[in-house]
């Protein structure tokens, strides 16, 4: 049996979600209308809002309702610490840690030129242009720890060599509280190759 028109129109619209198939989206469109039309109308509500009222924060790109976030306003943070991240979940990650004072700059992405992402796609001139200004003192490379992430930290830092700035990447390894024998090679190597000394 064929769908409806429109909802079938819904079910196309659910697959645009990350990880959600025909079958996936399909049960997210039978249960939204047969089971929860009220939870349906506020998930579009929300939806509706968010598109219209939600953009990109003019320093650090990441996504906020002001033209300036929460953190680039903030006065207590130390802007000599810039950390660069491919998203703005990484760093919500960071912020969850509380580790982390500093500012940041959101690449939305990594290079990635069979997908057609180039240095523009990331804004680098952008967060070129902010060290340029002087106030950077230590730039920290955060992208993801895969074949992507790091060619666009390897990217940013040669774009960077003639620059009085400090340039550290985040440590990659063994989780704490991990058992070695069930890390994989390539986090065993990372691992080891950043070994630090104890004394």
């Amino acid at each position: 049996m064929a769908f409806s028109p429109l909802l079938q129109n819904l079910v196309n619209a659910l697959r645009c979600l990350p990880g959600v198939g025909p079958k996936s989206a399909q049960r997210m469109a039978l249960h939204l209308l047969e089971r929860d039309r009220t939870g349906a109308q506020t998930l579009s509500s929300a939806l509706v809002e968010a598109v219209e009222k939600i953009g990109e924060c003019s320093q650090c790109r990441t996504l906020s309702e002001d033209p300036v976030c929460e953190i680039c306003a903030s006065q207590s943070r130390d802007r000599t610490l810039l950390c660069v991240l491919e998203s703005p979940v990484d760093m919500m990650a960071i912020e969850q840690t509380g580790g982390f004072n500093g500012v940041y700059y959101v690449l939305k992405g990594h290079l990635s030129p069979i997908d057609g992402v180039g240095p523009e796609a990331l804004g680098i001139d952008q967060l070129l242009d902010r060290i340029d200004q002087g106030e950077v003192e230590e730039l920290i490379l955060a992208t993801n720890p895969t074949v992507e992430g790091e060619a666009t930290s390897h990217y940013i830092a040669e774009q960077l060599r003639d620059h009085p700035v400090r340039i550290t990447r985040i440590a990659h390894g063994v989780p704490v509280g991990g058992e070695l024998e069930f890390v994989d090679g390539g986090t065993l190597a990372h691992a080891l190759a950043g070994r630090r000394s104890l004394r």
